[in-house]
């Protein structure tokens, strides 16, 4: 089996669905990521790590250091420009994704949901995209977005992040076996460290967000595209 992750940026693939990723490569399925910008548009750290000329060599660094550390293959990234992405042609965007699923043959997608997760304008655009190039894919059976359950959300008082209604998600996984893993590819993200609190808070509270991994089934073809639950399943909260 083959699962294709599509994201905006560097160390998106990591914080939401690393530990998912992580466990699916341990179950025998070849992980692709497309990152579509390098994160020229992303912190640089506090105090900053690198000249702003050199963040995008060093965040490709980073999410080729996490993928690694998931145990994942290496990412394709495309030169996409960070933060603008809603200016570019939404049908190059969304061609392009077609033609990396054409050359990878996935069975599942992930990426964002309508809202991006956070709202972020890249986030939403390549959500967008992504559920285009599915539709244009017959081949591809399911197509699944990260989520926050409203509940976690409250919980954690998180009001930054989109949260969707519990019972609009399909998939809950306890990503505890691949914590490590996780934990290691969250830190390969070194300039993105001072921009995300949680990373700052305490183990328990970073377990309750980092360590449990949500997703909303999208789309779907047939019965047989029910692969990530099943895949997963000892793992499913």
């Amino acid at each position: 089996m083959v699962c294709l992750a599509v994201f905006a940026h560097p160390d998106d693939e990591t914080f939401r669905p690393g530990g998912t990723l992580a466990l699916l490569a341990r179950k025998g399925v070849r992980v692709h990521v497309l990152t579509v910008t390098r994160g020229q548009a992303g912190s640089r750290g506090d105090p900053p790590l690198c000249e702003a000329k050199d963040l995008p060599a060093v965040r490709e660094r980073e999410l080729r250091c996490a993928c690694a550390a998931l145990g994942i293959r290496p990412p394709r990234v495309l030169d996409y420009e960070d933060g603008h992405l809603r200016e570019a042609n939404p049908e190059t965007v969304a061609a392009d994704i077609l033609a990396y699923m054409a050359k990878v043959h996935p069975q599942v997608v992930v990426t964002f949901g309508e809202d991006g997760l956070s709202g972020h304008p890249d986030h939403i655009t390549i959500g967008q995209c992504t559920a285009q190039a599915y539709a244009a894919r017959e081949q591809v059976a399911a197509l699944y977005t990260l989520a926050v359950p409203r509940s976690l959300a409250e919980q954690l008082e998180m009001r930054q992040v989109h949260a969707v209604p519990d019972e609009l998600i399909a998939l809950r996984v306890d990503i505890s076996p691949a914590w490590e893993p996780k934990h290691v590819a969250m830190a390969c993200h070194a300039t993105q460290r001072s921009s995300t609190p949680l990373l700052s808070a305490s183990e328990a509270r970073q377990r309750l967000f980092f360590g449990r991994e949500f997703f909303v089934l999208a789309a779907c073809r047939a019965p047989e595209s029910d692969f990530l639950p099943v895949l997963l399943k000892d793992y499913r909260l």
